[in-house]
């Protein structure tokens, strides 16, 4: 097992990485202070590790919620149902929320827990592996709204985040793609070193390679965790980490949530996002080559969906995080691990961007 720590002064809190970690009753029990839990999971999930992880809490009050799989769930509506259990069994303020799932129930668990009783205790068990590079880390927690994804949210740590590899072998080919996304954005926007590992390793984490997944996840995890305790609440170096959201939560939310997986959208995202650093000239068109072939050895999309044209785009870009004063900021690249975050480029050019990646057939 790996133990990385997300250092945050009396927010802090570890990572555990490694194999068979849902074995280990003290490893979950000790981040729990109180004995009211309750598990937050999915119908895809809950067959899988619900009663795993029910195990390990022998002897507490331990209550589940089990939601709809999917993006399209993420939403006020769905992770009310979390409140009702809390308030239906009489849930305190001492009572854990634990998250059992991939990047949506972290994300509407955390959440819920940053607003049951103005905030209390949630515990990550991330199971796909985008959770376990990305959303479990950070305390990044939010629902989506028809008009925008993940505009609804707090900045909320967890108590722990427990990554049990092991949960990766019941992920379909799909979800680990999508995860392999976001690891390759940590090697795009300050890791040159771990890209070029990536070039070379792609293979081994499509087939599943404990020991790559493993160094991938504590090699991703570790950069994450570095930008986070530098800037927690996104006022600058953090924002780095969205190196093509932009870009791809306009296809997520034009495509309709759940339709494109939130890594293939980001892979897209991120093509286009070096497409245009190198229309502005800050890098060169070969680094966006290497960039696309990297995402198809993945098995990755790098056009955008055909349904959508430039203004679409430039209108759903408009609803996100980044944008300052009607401005839409972009993390953009000099290179391939050095991201910045700029409202300086050419807007022409940009258009130019939105049309080189929109399919004619």
């Amino acid at each position: 097992m790996k133990t990385l720590e997300v250092s945050l002064a009396e927010r802090s809190y570890p990572i555990y990485i490694g194999s068979g970690l849902l074995s280990q009753a003290a490893l979950l029990r000790t981040h729990i202070k109180r004995k009211e839990v309750i598990i937050v999971t999915n119908e895809t999930v809950a067959p899988l590790y619900l009663d795993k992880v029910n195990k390990l809490l022998d002897g507490y009050q331990c209550e589940s919620v089990i939601l709809p799989d999917g993006e399209e769930f993420k939403t006020l509506e769905v992770m009310n149902k979390i409140f009702d259990a809390l308030l239906e069994k009489h849930f305190s303020r001492q009572v854990t929320l634990i998250a059992l799932g991939g990047g949506v129930i972290g994300d509407m668990t955390g959440f819920a827990a940053a607003c049951y009783q103005r905030g209390v205790p949630f515990i990550q068990i991330p199971t796909t592996l985008l959770s376990q590079v990305d959303s479990s880390v950070g305390g990044k927690t939010a629902v989506n709204h028809a008009l925008g994804k993940n505009m609804i949210g707090a900045f909320y740590q967890p108590q722990c985040v427990i990554a049990d590899t092991d949960t990766l072998n019941t992920l379909d080919d799909r979800q680990l793609a999508s995860g392999i996304a976001e690891v390759i954005k940590y090697g795009l926007i300050n890791d040159l070193t771990f890209f070029e590992w990536l070039e070379n390793n792609i293979q081994l984490l499509k087939e599943r390679d404990p020991h790559a997944l493993s160094y991938a996840i504590e090699r991703s995890c570790q950069n994450k965790a570095n930008i986070v305790a530098q800037d927690e609440t996104e006022q600058d170096i953090r924002a780095l980490l969205n190196l093509g959201h932009t870009f791809g939560h306009a296809i997520e939310t034009g495509m309709g949530y759940g339709n494109w997986l939130h890594g293939e959208a980001i892979a897209t995202g991120m093509l286009m996002a070096a497409d245009l650093s190198a229309r502005m000239g800050w890098m060169p068109f070969d680094e966006v080559k290497r960039i696309k072939a990297i995402f198809e050895s993945a098995e990755l999309p790098v056009m955008g969906p055909k349904p959508m044209n430039s203004e679409q785009f430039l209108s759903l870009m408009s609803v996100d995080k980044k944008v300052q004063d009607g401005v839409i900021r972009l993390v953009l690249l000099k290179g391939i691990g050095e991201a910045v975050l700029t409202d300086a480029y050419d807007q022409q050019k940009l258009l130019d961007t939105l049309a080189e990646f929109q399919p004619t057939e």
